[in-house]
């Protein structure tokens, strides 16, 4: 029953998440965290920020964590090929009827309608990640109104050195880890 509902939650996460990865969060977040409450909103934060880090997809990096977590080998198999197949179907067809009628005008109409859901999407996904992310923890010391003070202090500092800088994201990511885990150890 298990592998079941894992195929089938990850199944639908890979035949609705239009944008990529991160457009998928809200998705992923609803299947693992409200429906199934396979893991906390606290766990799927970290399964973002390990998603994120990891080679490959997101939503096949979270299919294949998720299943790992609550069925084995097994479990993350049959997660994984849920959020793979749809796509591969999905991108097939389309890919035979864009190349067929990609030069006429409903085409690009579809497509020039799917953008700004898709940014919605991720904005959403953006939001509902960083309200967990930047939430205090229960006894944190640094602590203002339910807010992280340091978490929030190396979003702002990474989100604008990202942003007027444009440095190595993975250069960030690491000062960020860098900085955040002193300040914890400090504190």
């Amino acid at each position: 029953m298990i592998y079941w509902q894992l195929f089938w939650s990850f199944f639908q996460i890979g035949l609705f998440s239009f944008g990529g990865g991160y457009a998928a969060m809200p998705l992923i977040e609803q299947q693992v965290t409200q429906l199934h409450t396979w893991l906390t909103a606290e766990e799927f934060a970290d399964l973002v920020t390990i998603s994120g880090m990891t080679p490959g997809p997101i939503a096949i990096n979270a299919a294949t964590f998720v299943g790992i977590r609550i069925s084995g080998l097994p479990g993350a198999i049959v997660a994984t090929l849920g959020c793979v197949l749809p796509s591969v179907a999905v991108v097939s067809l389309l890919a035979f009827f864009y190349f067929r009628y990609r030069g006429q005008r409903l085409m690009q109409a579809g497509l020039a309608g799917l953008r700004p859901a898709v940014v919605a999407l991720i904005a959403s996904a953006g939001i509902t990640i960083g309200r967990t992310a930047l939430r205090a923890q229960e006894g944190a010391l640094l602590s203002w109104f339910g807010w992280d003070w340091i978490a929030v202090a190396v979003f702002l500092g990474a989100f604008f050195l990202l942003r007027w800088k444009k440095p190595n994201p993975i250069w960030v990511m690491l000062g960020a880890g860098a900085v955040g885990g002193a300040a914890y150890l400090l504190v």
